[in-house]
């Protein structure tokens, strides 16, 4: 295998879905990271904050050897076999601190000597993190961005999941976008969030400068912001309609919300799953409890807690579909059809899920042989 050097090539890392092990602080990980590094810190938090407060204090040479001092023997030991194991297991991959600087240079230095040469990523994260950011910018420049929008329960996310073309933002920010959306496995940084979205388009974008399609969101998916340059686009972008009837949507929704969201708790909480399913339901329906008016919420309430009794006795999932088509007419439509009234961009097409991702198809191959 030929000899690998330190790299600043971000736009390649990136592409090539190169395996990255991140050496910050546990900390700074959480803060943002890139998708497929992997948590492997030099130092822990408690660590780090020591050898931050004997730099301040002292310099630089005395916060290197303290550093030394707090990894070693055994401790370093240890967390060389993770580095070790993580090269053996990804033999084209590289390191990266935060600027590339004392925590990878050292670290390459120890796999050097246990004969094990692992390029490191000049610049660190900070540099990767700036590319991105740029990136995110240039791509939307560039991209021709198709929405998918469609009435609550039409199914636009499995439409985007059909589609080779296509930016699952839903998927990004693991939320499903509506009041009810939130998963029992939390949501990324905001950080995290952004610097996914600016890989997907820098894939997408890499070869050709077909459509690309997004579904139809709101300023907020959950607690995560959509880039105001991306909003900006997204305002005045073309639409696909989806369309479906009111049974169709329901089915939808009881997929996602009652089956998939209780199977979801159930292997996360176990026997408290369901329980805590119908308490998240019911605290969701609550806080748009105002706008949808009080004798209405005391309705809807009392549909979906039968509903659950009702699931819970062995009479299965059916009583949800009354809760579900009362919100979807009562709540959801009057929304989304002003909604849709003030968007700008234009409709190209309407119909039905197949209908849609068979002309999305076609105007992707079109427009590529345009």
């Amino acid at each position: 295998m030929p000899a690998r050097h330190d790299t600043d090539d971000y736009r390649a890392l990136f592409l090539h879905h190169t395996p990255m092990i991140d050496l910050r602080a546990p900390a700074e990980f959480a803060r943002g990271a890139f998708p497929g590094a992997a948590s492997l810190p030099l130092m822990s938090d408690d660590e780090r904050a020591q050898v931050g407060i004997c730099y301040k204090q002292r310099g630089r040479e005395a916060a290197i050897e303290l550093g030394h001092r707090l990894v070693s023997g055994a401790l370093r030991e240890e967390r060389m076999r993770g580095w070790l194991e993580f090269a053996a297991l990804h033999p084209r991959g590289c390191l990266y601190c935060w600027r590339g600087g004392l925590r990878s240079q050292t670290v390459q230095e120890w796999m050097a000597a246990a004969g094990v040469v692992y390029p490191r990523v000049v610049g660190g994260y900070k540099a990767m993190r700036q590319f991105l950011l740029q990136e995110l910018q240039r791509s939307l420049a560039a991209a021709r961005l198709v929405l998918v929008s469609g009435r609550t329960g039409s199914g636009k996310t499995r439409v985007i999941e059909r589609l080779a073309r296509a930016v699952d933002l839903e998927g990004l920010a693991n939320h499903r976008g509506s009041s009810f959306g939130a998963l029992p496995t939390p949501q990324p940084s905001q950080i995290d969030f952004e610097n996914g979205l600016s890989i997907a388009l820098l894939r997408l974008l890499a070869d050709t400068d077909a459509p690309l399609f997004l579904e139809d969101e709101g300023r907020l998916i959950g607690r995560l912001a959509l880039p105001q340059e991306l909003r900006e686009r997204m305002a005045a972008a073309p639409l696909v309609v989806v369309e479906e009837d009111l049974p169709a949507r329901v089915e939808v929704v009881l997929q996602d919300y009652v089956i998939d969201l209780g199977k979801r708790y159930l292997e996360r909480h176990g026997e408290e799953g369901p329980r805590l399913h119908c308490e998240k339901m019911l605290a969701d329906l609550a806080r748009i409890g105002r706008r949808l008016g009080g004798a209405r919420l005391q309705r809807v309430q009392a549909m979906m807690g039968e509903a659950f009794r009702a699931q819970w006795s062995g009479a299965g999932c059916a009583g949800h579909r009354q809760w579900i088509a009362f919100l979807l007419e009562n709540y959801y439509d009057p929304m989304y059809d002003y909604q849709l009234e003030r968007r700008r961009g234009r409709r190209l097409f309407s119909g039905e899920r197949d209908a849609v991702v068979a002309w999305a198809t076609r105007y992707k191959d079109d427009a590529r042989t345009a």
